[in-house]
């Protein structure tokens, strides 16, 4: 009886040690098919796929309830990008959803704006700063482009225009 158990304590520190060494070896992925999917769409929150935000269309997309096509900012390439992950065909852009339009901005014309805040509410990714009736401006390295803070504004002084590189000023 006490062999078995030494033969049977000696299986299982063998078989231990050996799921110890594959699991140190083999290559790791801790992130979830929705991570992985979220990670592939361009995090602009614009809801032009009809869902709130990127990582509810990606919830879509897993549940089989959105096309894979519905991204406009991100254009063909996260769509080709999702049909590969999910092992999809690939598509195009579904122009019902919008444009593809890389590398815009929103802009302030400061000289016009009000500080009525409404900009900063409606920017999904934050990128609008200033305090309530001072003027506002953006943060081109995080204004995603998405349009949304257009429609709040009183007085039409914000503007979409395509994206520059950033040039130095002479001191």
């Amino acid at each position: 009886m006490i062999t078995a158990i030494f033969i049977l304590a000696g299986i299982a520190l063998v078989v231990g040690l050996g799921l110890t060494l594959v699991n140190r070896t083999l290559p790791q992925n801790d992130q979830s098919p929705l991570d992985e999917l979220e990670a592939l769409l361009p995090a602009t929150q614009c809801a032009q796929c009809g869902y709130p935000g990127c990582r509810p269309y990606a919830e879509a997309i897993l549940a089989g309830t959105a096309d894979i096509n519905r991204c406009a900012p991100g254009g063909d390439a996260t769509v080709t990008a999702i049909a590969r992950l999910l092992g999809r065909h690939t598509a195009t852009v579904d122009p019902a959803y919008g444009a593809y339009q890389p590398g815009h901005v929103a802009v302030v014309d400061e000289a016009a704006c009000i500080g009525c805040a409404l900009c900063i509410a409606a920017c999904p990714v934050d990128a609008i700063v200033g305090a309530h009736r001072y003027t506002h401006t953006v943060i081109r390295d995080e204004c995603t482009g998405c349009k949304l803070c257009l429609p709040p504004c009183p007085v039409d002084c914000i503007s979409i225009v395509p994206l520059r590189p950033a040039t130095r000023q002479a001191a």
